[in-house]
């Protein structure tokens, strides 16, 4: 063989699409379903080669250095194959090749859009979640997680995505850095990424609530929840035409008994509404994901019961509702505004700022 002579002849015309990442990383059943055995493919391979290994049974289809998009799918082909017993079954040449592997961690949160992570061609490690019985080793840039319950994955272009607030847990748990905990758990409310209470479930779920790094985190992160639901309150009132309410005030009767705080009252039609801001409680471990007795609920729910006797309507709003589907949740109140006219007077209340 001179130097001159192609490295495999007969290789099979691959489609080839400068522009598609599918079509440059490859997996092994993937070549082989395209007609290139396991010796052409190491042929191709070979030092000075026009391909190389990118990962154990994956193949970058050019000599140069991997981009990040091509990292990332090579990651969820090496993440997705199958088990040693199935792999002699032809492969489908349609099939993505990743099984049930997502992409977690700091890489999805990339793929979702979150500023403080940086862009994706810059990571040097990409997290994948796979099932729990998957024998599969970490390897190169690529770190295996195991999940006992696979999340639902979200679609990020092409790419299998875990949820936000999964991907979050994940990439909490990879690092000891307090400031960068609070940075990402703030960021993924302030920019409207997931909801508090799913990012403290997640965590919780983890067994991260009690790390150093996360507790100041968690307050934060429900502080800014706060906030940010307050002023979608703010904006739906507006936006959707409501009347003005008094914001943030207290309810007493004449004598003094406080009747507590509400977030926004109409006092002509008696009509006020309530934002569920609560942190999450959870169950003792070995009841993961269900929540215990709140005592936080059973006082709202006993001050909401106490209003409603005194003839104040009371909507309880949540913010993800809010997020999600503020149009309903305007029509929500209107409403009520406008049922006070059939209803008896509502008992006189005093109304102080909070």
């Amino acid at each position: 063989m001179t130097q001159n002579t192609p490295l495999s002849p007969r290789l099979p015309r691959l489609p080839l699409h400068p522009e598609d990442v599918a079509h440059r990383v490859l997996s092994a059943a993937q070549l082989r379903a395209r007609g290139v055995s396991a010796a052409q493919t190491s042929a191709q391979c070979l030092p000075g080669g026009p391909w190389q290994h990118l990962l154990p049974g994956v193949c970058l289809l050019h000599p140069g250095p991997p981009t990040g998009r091509e990292r990332l799918h090579g990651a969820l082909l090496y993440a997705g194959r199958p088990p040693a017993s199935a792999r002699r079954a032809p492969a489908d040449p349609a099939d993505a090749g990743y099984g049930e592997s997502m992409v977690t961690g700091v890489a999805a949160l990339a793929l979702h859009g979150f500023a403080s992570v940086g862009d994706v061609e810059a990571l040097h490690r990409i997290d994948v979640l796979v099932p729990r019985t998957r024998r599969l080793r970490s390897t190169r840039f690529v770190e295996v997680l195991r999940a006992a319950s696979m999340p639902r994955a979200v679609r990020v272009g092409e790419l299998p995505v875990a949820p936000v607030e999964r991907a979050l847990a994940d990439a909490v748990a990879g690092t000891v850095d307090a400031a960068c905990v609070r940075r990402l758990l703030t960021e993924a409310v302030r920019d409207g990424h997931c909801e508090p209470a799913a990012v403290v479930r997640e965590l919780s779920e983890a067994k991260l609530l009690g790390r150093p790094a996360v507790v100041g985190a968690v307050d934060a992160l429900l502080a800014e929840g706060r906030a940010v639901a307050e002023a979608r309150l703010y904006a739906m009132v507006r936006e959707y035409g409501l009347p003005e309410p008094l914001w943030n005030v207290e309810l007493r009767l004449p004598g003094g008994l406080r009747l507590g705080g509400v977030d926004a009252y109409w006092p002509d039609q008696a009509v006020a509404v309530e934002l569920d801001a609560r942190a999450p409680r959870y169950g003792a471990p070995g009841r993961r994901g269900r929540a215990a007795e709140d005592p936080q609920w059973s006082a709202y729910a006993a001050k909401r019961e106490h209003l409603e006797r005194l003839g104040i309507t009371v909507v309880h709003l949540s913010p993800r509702k809010l997020r999600e589907a503020a149009d309903q949740q305007a029509t929500v109140v209107r409403t009520a505004l406008m049922a006070a006219a059939d209803r008896e007077p509502a008992a006189y209340v005093m109304v102080l700022p909070r």
